[in-house]
């Protein structure tokens, strides 16, 4: 099989598991819109992009280190913390056809930074691109371009997939209610401060 398509089906199957980052995808999505939800997506790809290339560069012997696994799972677990209080606790008013009530939008480079920074504090993500990447260089050996054919069907697959859910995700707004937006706004708060908790959990027991 071609390692392009091999790519794109791992990425395929990445792009269809629930995490932090495809919750928080969702709900920026229906509450900022499309534009933002693609930048969101943005930093998510970036995230990934710089994960691979590090996993390349030799980021196994570092993630390998007890002690580094260790201060990285509880740190990537707290940051998820606390982007889910802060969005448990945002205030988000909206009108009886789902706009926001004068609320400030951040700019571009927040969406970005924040789609980067909440997949790249997933610890499991990293765990991940890690794993492929040891497997794959045993794949391919010293074929450089097989390696990185393969990642750039997986990244490319995975960002599509990523601009396909915001594009659902902001087309079902209209069919929401205020107090369900709401809702999905508070469900997704606490659902990153379960997911944090749980990676430092984990983090501690496989320790």
């Amino acid at each position: 099989m071609h390692p392009l398509l091999e790519g794109m089906i791992l990425g395929f199957t990445l792009a269809i598991m629930l995490g932090p980052a495809m919750f928080s995808l969702i709900q920026t999505s229906i509450h900022r819109g499309l534009y933002r939800g693609i930048l969101l997506a943005g930093g998510i790809f970036l995230s990934d992009l710089a994960l691979v290339v590090l996993c390349y560069l030799g980021a196994v012997q570092v993630i390998g280190n007890d002690r580094n696994y260790l201060m990285f799972g509880i740190i990537g677990g707290l940051v998820l913390v606390v982007f889910g209080v802060v969005t448990f606790l945002r205030k988000v008013q909206v009108t009886d056809d789902n706009n926001l009530i004068n609320v400030k939008m951040p700019g571009p480079l927040t969406y970005i930074f924040k789609g980067f920074f909440l997949n790249f504090a997933n610890p499991f993500v990293w765990i991940f691109w890690v794993s492929v990447m040891v497997t794959v260089s045993s794949s391919y050996s010293t074929d450089s371009w097989s390696i990185k054919t393969f990642f750039a069907g997986s990244l490319l697959t995975i960002f599509t997939t990523d601009i396909l859910k915001v594009v659902i995700a902001s087309k079902l707004k209209r069919y929401l209610k205020p107090r369900i937006l709401i809702m999905i706004n508070h469900a997704v708060g606490i659902l990153l401060v379960l997911f944090g908790i749980y990676l430092v959990v984990r983090t501690f027991l496989n320790f």
